[in-house]
């Protein structure tokens, strides 16, 4: 294979939709990467439907399984290095990364967040934005760090939120503007 392309892993905790959207972008911009694993944390989670329409071999693991954190990524990371994962996109991962897999993989994580950072960062940025009354939320790519969704910015995209916009109708403009935005990114 040629040494140029980036075996990537995408982590995912539940729909997919961005899981769906990258592979779809890398496919059509034909990028050098190939997404070799799904990792996810909830073995009901669609997006492992998803990873099998696109012939993508799954990993799940359920950290309640483990005594810690650590340990779980700990298998995580013995994984990934199997796969020969070079890189790690976070698409709706639903946990933050801990020290194991930071240490192993640092600089080489990328989050896809619901909100324009640093505003609204943590699991519910989108509830968040609407909740505070702002006019508009966004999504924010940015390399992850031992903080919550505190790391460098690599781009963003607002997204605006009218006065009659109710949270469900939002959340759904917001997945189908991010989805175009990771299309075009």
């Amino acid at each position: 294979m040629n040494s140029d392309v980036k075996n990537i892993a995408i982590f995912a905790s539940g729909e997919g939709t961005n899981f769906t959207a990258l592979c779809d972008s890398f496919r059509k911009e034909k990028l050098p990467i190939n997404v070799k694993l799904l990792v996810c944390d909830h073995r009901n989670a669609n997006v492992l439907n998803r990873a099998k329409k696109e012939n993508v071999p799954t990993f799940v693991i359920n950290f309640k399984d483990y005594p810690d954190k650590a340990a779980a990524e700990t298998v995580i990371a013995k994984k990934l290095a199997e796969t020969g994962i070079d890189f790690i996109l976070l698409a709706g991962y639903m946990r933050i990364i801990g020290p194991t897999l930071l240490a192993k993989y640092e600089g080489k994580i990328i989050n896809i967040h619901p909100a324009l950072l640093p505003k609204f960062p943590g699991r519910h940025g989108i509830e968040d934005a609407y909740q505070a009354g702002v006019d508009e939320t966004g999504v924010t790519i940015h390399w992850v760090d031992s903080g919550i969704d505190s790391g460098k910015v690599i781009a963003q995209r607002a997204v605006p939120i009218y006065k009659d916009d109710k949270l469900s109708e939002l959340e759904t403009e917001f997945m189908r503007l991010n989805t175009n935005y990771i299309h075009k990114s």
